[in-house]
């Protein structure tokens, strides 16, 4: 008697998934991609929500995008970013950006988890894995971020409420999780705060809101991963390959005990080194 066959297996994804995981931008990114017409399968303009398989040939303009035959590990690297550098790769008036800053993953691309803008420093996070930066970045995960804010003046205890109720702003309204007073010298004043989104000079509008000057703003810590004390201003280092995938939710490849005993050892921290081969700033 013959066996009945076997149903076939689906191994279609979702079309933003597999460019996420192609590292060419987060799923939020590659949504919008869609959208705006430029990715292309099988010859038709995508859309959102479109299931593909390894037999499709899926393309943005002119490149093809090869379909992931095994999911690669997550890197992912903690940057401390000084003031004066921004998260863009390219910059019409020809700043410096971080990400000339950094080294080169091979056959990935750095994406950067947030934002922090020309006059921020603290912990930036960059992955090469779209699921990462997605599940770090979506207002839907809410994801906490901590800041040391530094201002001129103090805080009244109605400005704290305010925080925390809710300022509104020309986007919405924005509030804060935790306020802490953490002393000052003179008329400068330092404050922490934690708020779970991310939206463009968040906090420095906040405080603008309240009548008050932000002198220094520095991120401190998001989601789980804090700055590390070590880690200085203008230097990276790469997060142990165990650390990494439990960021992605993902299992950590076995290793042998030279491996095991060898991420044991301090993290190397690295200078950040400006690709013309230059002395860094």
């Amino acid at each position: 008697m013959k066996s009945a066959p076997k149903p076939s297996i689906d191994v279609s994804q979702k079309l933003q998934k597999v460019l996420a995981q192609a590292g060419l931008g987060s799923r939020r990114d590659m949504e919008r991609w869609i959208e705006e017409g430029r990715v292309t399968v099988n010859g038709k303009v995508a859309g959102i929500g479109l299931r593909v398989g390894p037999e499709d040939l899926i393309k943005v303009g002119r490149r093809i995008v090869r379909w992931p035959v095994a999911e690669r590990l997550p890197r992912v690297l903690l940057y401390h970013k000084p003031e004066g550098e921004i998260v863009s790769r390219d910059d019409p008036e020809g700043r410096d950006t971080v990400f000339a800053k950094l080294p080169r993953p091979r056959g990935a691309k750095w994406l950067a988890v947030g934002r922090l803008d020309y006059n921020t420093c603290g912990l930036l996070i960059f992955t090469t894995s779209g699921d990462v930066a997605n599940r770090m970045m979506h207002p839907s995960f809410e994801v906490e971020r901590e800041y040391a804010v530094r201002i001129i003046g103090e805080l009244s205890l109605e400005q704290i409420k305010k925080l925390k109720s809710g300022i509104a702003l020309a986007d919405g309204v924005a509030h804060c999780e935790f306020v802490a007073d953490e002393g000052g010298e003179g008329s400068n004043h330092w404050y922490r705060l934690v708020l779970k989104e991310g939206r463009n000079r968040i906090v420095r509008r906040m405080f603008e809101a309240l009548g008050l000057t932000v002198s220094r703003l520095m991120r401190v810590r998001y989601g789980s991963v804090e700055l590390p004390a070590r880690l200085k201003r203008g230097m990276w280092m790469e997060m142990p390959e165990a650390e990494a995938c439990a960021l992605a939710g993902v299992a950590p490849p076995q290793q042998s005990r030279e491996q095991d005993e060898r991420a044991k050892r301090p993290v190397k921290l690295h200078r950040t080194q400006p690709r013309g081969g230059g002395k860094p700033r």
